[in-house]
């Protein structure tokens, strides 16, 4: 079963004119942390995820794509 998911924090990040550095100070996070999300490396905890969805003003859902994970967990 797969564990990990699709992100667009890259994509939302930049539609929001906001450097990696801006966006890991506006989290409290570190800009590894940043990078490592963009690139798949790393699943952010819960409360991380909900921050980044605040951040863009959407959904967690909108910011993470899930629909691999629930296919694989059937």
């Amino acid at each position: 079963m797969c564990c990990w998911v699709q992100n667009r924090v890259r994509d939302l990040r930049n539609e929001s004119n906001l450097t990696q550095e801006q966006l890991a100070a506006k989290l409290g996070v570190s800009r590894q942390s940043i990078i490592s999300i963009e690139a798949g490396r790393y699943n952010p905890s819960l409360i991380l995820a909900y921050r980044l969805a605040r951040v863009f003003s959407c959904r967690i859902e909108d910011v993470f794509d899930f629909s691999e994970y629930e296919e694989g967990a059937e």
